[in-house]
């Protein structure tokens, strides 16, 4: 079996993404995903035979609409796709990546460039294993891994220095080794 079929198997299986994904064109938003650490959890998951929430305390839903760069519109349609899915025991955390760059700064110290669009995004998020991103598309799932999926299936942590910075990626490995101490974690200057 190779890694998208192991991928889309977990997340098939999994009882937090799966009903996202069978309900994903009620989520209506402009080059959506469902990105990020609630993919590489329930991989693991799935793999150290885990029960399939585990450790997932939320799932991140990412689009881009450069259209409207306010957080009152981020704010509507996160609570519009957090309704939808009400009955999912984890927090829906929905964003706009048309404007990470307006509030990045006050949050991490440091500027970033705009984004292009999402696959752009999501090819800055701290870890090789997180950085991915998947939807149903017309021929079936579609996977955004700029980084492959091998770091993700091997399960090993590696730092995607793009442009998080240490403190962030170690505060996220701490609190992941606790939850999955068969990850394979590299150091930051690895």
């Amino acid at each position: 079996m190779d890694d998208v079929s192991r991928l889309i198997g977990a997340v098939e299986r999994s009882p937090l993404l799966a009903p996202i994904l069978l309900a994903w064109e009620r989520i209506a938003l402009p080059d959506c995903w469902l990105v990020a650490g609630a993919l590489a959890q329930t991989v693991w998951n799935d793999r150290f035979g885990y029960a399939p929430d585990r450790g997932i305390a939320d799932i991140d839903i990412v689009y881009f609409d450069p259209d409207d760069l306010s957080e009152r519109a981020e704010a509507h349609e996160a609570a519009r796709i957090r309704a939808l899915f009400s009955d999912i025991p984890a927090w829906l955390d929905v964003k706009n990546q048309a404007r990470v760059h307006l509030w990045y700064p006050g949050r991490f110290g440091y500027a970033i460039a705009p984004y292009d669009n999402t696959a752009r995004a999501i090819a800055t998020f701290p870890t090789t294993a997180t950085s991915i991103g998947i939807r149903p598309g017309p021929g079936g799932i579609e996977v955004e891994a700029p980084f492959g999926l091998s770091d993700l299936m091997s399960a090993t942590v590696r730092p995607n220095k793009t442009q998080v910075s240490r403190e962030v990626y170690e505060a996220k490995v701490g609190r992941w080794q606790t939850l999955w101490p068969e990850l394979a974690v590299m150091r930051w200057d690895d």
